[in-house]
């Protein structure tokens, strides 16, 4: 059976034989036309895919295609050198059409001024155009290069915080890992241009000299003839490889030095340079002045200037209609009037107070100012909408439930870059992002300074700078940890979450996810659960499980557990203790993921007896005021002392008093967590790396 042949894959070695048989393959001139006419189309080609290009890896063949096009350069300047040498005494028709055509345009009758203007085209490409975009290039595989940590380190922290999933990390990576072997290859393709427009100028002195002697001494020309038509030739042959050598030296220039990824060159030329009418209002002005002043060219100057001024005027009635459409927005959102100026609506009918006036309170809310609506608003589509679903999915598969939706707001009383994170109607958390800035963090070990608006990272309190976006490669390469706008939001929401996971797990959340364990065990869920353990009691126990840190993904060997001890005791914590037992292996591997010596600290004895009598004596755990400031405080610099050495701070303690050591201090060391003797699996062993209360 027949299979499809894919042709498109034999254009590479198809365009490479092509051009090494120009290179040895006497070609006749109407060959060499087409071919010179194709060169020209290629070059036209890859400037316009330039110039739509968006960002540079959408064109990353880019230096292939700039090896490909040099080398098919090169080899027409063989062919067609062959012929101009060959037949150059008979016309200067001889090497084809193309050749004569441009040589007459750019020579005409001055064979001094084709030369110069050759030569001129040459410089502009080698010494301006190539020289410059292969600095470009160079500088940004060096920044790319310098940067890629710190890009890795973001990528990491928006895994971490649920903002990206695996797909997109991995694709991130390799767009950062394609970036830099790109301008690396741009760099080294620049060469091959600069040499082309090096061998331009030689090719051009050889054929004028060999063409003098070819003309006189093998077919008798006199030297003004003969200069007269293998100048021309020359001239012509060398300007028909010159200007597609021109065209993509400037699309190469053009890709390097894109800035930004949202919009081709178009639309940032036209966004950025006339988008402003006092600019244009003042050069109006300027140009005007010099239009008036005696011996000055006035049309030019003056036709300039009124062209100028009516584009200010226009731009500036069209900023004008934005803001009024803007500001009557932000009044119908307010409950203001619709509209400035406008006749008085009749009175509404009054209507009877019901129960739809009062509003309830969101479990989760986000306000944030005016200004960073745009973060926000699913007509724009708001990259925060994205991450905060994103949230949500990371929280749910980590803790086993699913939170409640966060009811977004716009709120005019805040300022415009400010956010507001509530919970229940309580403000817990507030900030302020720049929604056209890049947070960049210090994250303890960046070097150099950063121009823009010094901050406070608003999760983790680390020292941070809002810089603008050009900015951003620069402070990765300082080492800096460098974020959007939209992502410090939804980093700062994600630790909320996660802090206040118990506070979120109300009634309506335990009957949702009953109602999702019941599909998979529907007989374990119908004999337990409410006949005998109520919902509320499986509630609190979740709930003292969020509050320590830990999932509640195991749903079953906690109701199971339940079960077997609600019979015996009602009291939550004692309940929790049970489960906490049974779920051990889970508790020791989120602590210790994949450890089997597990590094902990323990109580000194004399400490953990006089703990014990406290207890004892008294039924809620309360301690001395002294010891227990004691405590704390030795604790806290155990704590940090483990930190520096890169080990987590893990108290291990008597089941009696797990309970109260880790409700006393996890509100004042977070990272801390308590556990039981009785939690840790036989499978494991204990290393004790520290001793509360030695000294």
């Amino acid at each position: 059976m027949w299979r499809t042949f894919n042709y498109s894959k034999l254009a590479g070695p198809a365009l490479v034989l092509m051009v090494l048989g120009m290179m040895v393959l006497p070609l006749p001139a109407l060959v060499l036309d087409f071919f010179f006419t194709f060169n020209i189309a290629i070059s036209i080609i890859v400037l316009m895919v330039a110039l739509y290009t968006r960002k540079p890896l959408e064109f990353s063949s880019f230096p292939t295609i700039l090896l490909f096009t040099t080398l098919l350069r090169l080899s027409l300047n063989v062919a067609s050198t062959k012929l101009v040498l060959t037949e150059g005494h008979n016309g200067a028709d001889a090497a084809g059409k193309v050749i004569e055509a441009f040589g007459h345009v750019l020579i005409g009758d001055n064979l001094t001024v084709g030369v110069v203007g050759f030569i001129i085209l040459t410089i502009i490409n080698f010494v301006v155009i190539t020289k410059g975009a292969g600095r470009i290039a160079e500088v940004s595989a060096r920044f790319t290069l310098d940067a890629m940590p710190g890009k890795q380190m973001a990528i990491d922290a928006d895994l971490n915080a649920g903002m990206i999933g695996e797909e997109e990390a991995r694709r991130r990576r390799s767009e950062i890992s394609q970036e830099a072997n790109f301008f690396g290859s741009m760099d080294g393709a620049s060469k091959f241009v600069r040499g082309d427009a090096v061998a331009g100028i030689m090719v051009m002195v050889i054929n004028i000299i060999g063409g003098l002697i070819v003309g006189m001494a093998q077919h008798g020309l006199p030297f003004a003839e003969a200069g007269k038509t293998y100048t021309l030739l020359t001239i012509g042959d060398g300007l028909v490889a010159q200007i597609p050598s021109l065209i993509i030296s400037v699309a190469a220039g053009i890709v390097v030095s894109r800035v930004g990824d949202g919009e081709d060159l178009s639309e940032q030329i036209l966004g950025q340079m006339f988008s402003q009418p006092q600019v244009m209002y003042v050069t109006s002005g300027v140009l005007g002045v010099l239009g008036i002043i005696p011996g000055m060219p006035h049309t030019a100057f003056l036709l300039m200037a009124s062209i100028l001024g009516g584009i200010a005027w226009q731009l500036d009635q069209r900023n004008k209609t934005s803001a009024l459409q803007t500001a009557a927005a932000e009044r119908g959102a307010a409950g203001g009037p619709a509209a400035a100026g406008g006749a008085p609506a009749a009175a509404a009918p009054l209507q009877e107070v019901s129960w739809n006036d009062v509003q309830p309170v969101d479990p989760v809310g986000l306000e944030v100012g005016y200004r960073l609506i745009p973060l926000v608003d699913r007509n724009q589509d708001g990259e925060l909408l994205r991450r905060i679903r994103g949230i949500r999915k990371k929280i749910a598969q980590e803790l086993g439930f699913l939170v409640p939706s966060v009811h977004i707001r716009d709120n005019l009383e805040l300022k415009p870059n400010q956010y507001r994170i509530q919970l229940k109607g309580v403000d817990v958390g507030t900030g302020e992002a720049f929604a056209t800035q890049w947070l960049a963090i210090n994250p303890g070990n960046a070097i150099g300074q950063l121009p823009g608006t010094p901050t406070q990272d608003p999760t983790f309190g680390l020292p941070a700078v809002w810089i603008d976006a050009n900015l951003r490669d620069q402070a990765q390469a300082f080492g800096y940890t460098v974020v959007d706008a939209s992502t410090v939001v939804a980093t700062h929401i994600s630790n909320i979450l996660q802090s206040h996971s118990a506070e979120l797990l109300g009634r309506e959340e335990v009957q949702q996810l009953l109602e999702h364990f019941g599909k998979e065990a529907p007989k374990l869920l119908e004999d337990l659960v409410p006949k005998i353990i109520p919902v509320g009691t499986l509630q609190k126990v979740l709930q003292n499980l969020l509050e320590e840190g830990m999932h509640i993904r195991d749903l079953r060997s906690i109701l199971e557990t339940l079960a077997e001890h609600i019979t015996r005791t009602q009291n939550i914590d004692e309940l929790t203790a049970a489960v906490r037992v049974a779920l051990g292996r889970a508790i020791v591997h989120q602590l210790f993921p994949g450890e089997n010596e597990l590094q902990v600290v323990t109580l000194e004895p004399q400490l953990e007896n006089i703990l014990l009598s406290a207890v004892s004596g008294n039924s809620q755990g309360g301690l001395e005021p002294g010891l227990a400031e004691r405590v704390l405080k030795q604790a806290s610099e155990l704590s940090e002392q483990l930190e520096q050495q890169g080990l987590s701070t893990v108290l291990i303690a008597p089941a009696q008093l797990r309970p109260m050591l880790s409700r006393f201090l996890r509100r004042s060391i977070p990272g801390l967590r308590v556990i039981a003797h009785t939690e840790i699996p036989d499978s494991k062993t204990i290393r004790i790396v520290g001793m509360l209360g030695a000294n």
